[in-house]
């Protein structure tokens, strides 16, 4: 059974930081990119960053460059999202995907709130 699941959501305030993660299992994880995306209200879901399988090459964003790193650690299948300096605007839900030529998987979200 393939399961994402998140976690490091939360409020944190303006100038703050947080670490997601996303612990994957059912399927084999090092052969997947690993996505992070929002969703803020009343607003698609958009791309924030991604990371090739092995992780050699990352994608970021323009609106959160220089504040949030993609990693993965193959060996615990897990993926995470480093966010710092964070902007009221990346209140959002963040969902962790995993690729595989056709095959997708979604994480369940988890919400982060940026506020005072």
């Amino acid at each position: 059974q393939v399961q994402l699941v998140e976690s490091g959501g939360g409020l944190a305030q303006p100038w703050g930081s947080l670490r997601l993660s996303c612990a994957a299992s059912g399927f084999t994880f090092s052969r997947y990119a690993m996505s992070w995306y929002r969703q803020a209200p009343e607003k698609e879901r958009e791309l924030v960053a991604s990371i090739t399988n092995v992780g050699e090459r990352t994608n970021y964003a323009d609106s959160v460059k220089g504040r949030f790193t993609i990693s993965r650690d193959n060996a615990k299948n897990t993926v995470y999202l480093q966010m710092n300096s964070l902007k009221p605007e990346d209140t959002a839900v963040y969902y962790c995907r995993a690729s595989y030529h056709s095959r997708m998987y979604w994480a369940q979200g988890t919400q982060v709130t940026v506020s005072s």
